[in-house]
């Protein structure tokens, strides 16, 4: 989807001042001077000058190009795609744009959306980042400004740079540097990082009905939330569940029992929800079946209780194609018209909120 990018420009009308005549020592005069106009041309050169020195209105449509885990309003981390203009032209773009995109106040803070904000200290640098495609590492150094961080937010940032570079298909771990050399844990709540970090430490960390931390296996799910603008989004949350289940059932499972009371989002299923089966075809594509009276045959689904279905099969099991079944039906569309009955494979952007 392609969206415009908008800055607001201040006019230059309001950045010409009259100026005041200050006359002798003793103050202001009581009379005012007249001031001659000054002529048209050097009036115009004046104006264009101005111009030139303000930020300019972005018009040109960008289309995605990053996927960026950015902190929402309520304190967790979301994926948002972000349309970024290239500004410079060193190694792993992409790569650098995505974690560039992330700093406060940084190169590309004006890219953000309302009510999302970038992770990394104020500051921050990418210094290098390279891959290792055989073992799909990216190992990424940033300045001494890295380490600037409130406590609370030291698993937060591991969070995000791992999940955002483990976005592109060729990286599934990442390794941290700073200034030249590879760190082994985390400077301020001592975070381990003697192996390289992946998906599998979650995101949005919480602890289900029954599991406890010591005895508990973990599934992520997408729920929804809403941006500040009215835009829908998607929120990834790993929880903690008991062990001993099905990954996949006990995910779906999860999604149906909706988000904890705290946290601020949306559950995209109803209570009267349940899951009939899950199969996996040799082909690749998981069959997601669902019962949920609340809908009548024929009937559009909202696309939010659908794609919940898809990112969340898709987060838990790879790179599949989802199938969904509603009551028994096969023909499931939904209110972006598309037909969930038919395999639908996970999008490569998501989120896309327009600034």
């Amino acid at each position: 989807m392609l969206r415009k990018i908008k800055i607001r420009s201040i006019t230059a009308a309001g950045l010409l001042v009259v100026p005041m005549i200050v006359a002798g020592c003793s103050g202001f005069s009581s009379q005012s001077m007249e001031i001659d106009p000054p002529p048209a041309q050097v009036e115009a050169d004046m104006l264009q000058s101005i111009n030139d020195s303000l930020p300019q209105a972005k018009s040109e449509q960008l289309s995605p190009t990053s996927l960026v885990f950015l902190t929402e309003q309520h304190g967790l981390l979301a994926p948002v795609s972000l349309g970024l203009p290239p500004m410079d032209n060193k190694d792993n773009l992409p790569l650098r744009q995505s974690l560039e995109a992330m700093v406060k106040n940084g190169p590309y803070a004006a890219y953000l959306p309302q009510g999302f904000t970038g992770v990394l200290p104020e500051g921050t640098e990418v210094k290098m980042i390279s891959v290792d495609k055989e073992q799909k590492l990216a190992v990424v150094e940033f300045n001494e400004s890295f380490t600037a961080y409130d406590a609370s937010n030291e698993r937060k940032i591991l969070e995000a740079v791992t999940w955002t570079l483990t976005s592109h298909d060729n990286i599934k771990q990442v390794q941290f540097w700073v200034e030249g050399k590879k760190i082994t844990e985390m400077p301020i709540n001592r975070t381990p990082l003697d192996k390289p970090l992946s998906r599998s430490m979650g995101i949005n960390l919480e602890k289900g009905e029954g599991a406890t931390y010591t005895r508990s296996s973990s599934v992520t799910v997408y729920f929804s939330s809403t941006s500040p603008t009215g835009i829908q989004y998607y929120v990834p949350v790993t929880r903690l569940v008991e062990t001993g289940q099905d990954p996949l059932h006990s995910a779906i499972n999860e999604l149906i029992r909706g988000p904890q009371a705290k946290v601020g989002l949306t559950q995209v299923m109803t209570t009267e929800t349940s899951l009939q089966s899950v199969k996996s075809e040799s082909s690749g594509t998981i069959t997601v079946a669902l019962k949920d009276d609340m809908f009548i045959k024929g009937e559009k689904v909202p696309s939010e209780f659908l794609q919940a279905i898809v990112l969340t099969v898709t987060e838990n099991v790879g790179d599949k194609k989802v199938i969904i079944q509603l009551n028994g039906d096969t023909n499931v569309i939904g209110y972006d018209n598309k037909n969930y009955g038919e395999p639908v494979s996970r999008s490569q952007y998501i989120n896309e909120i327009p600034i």
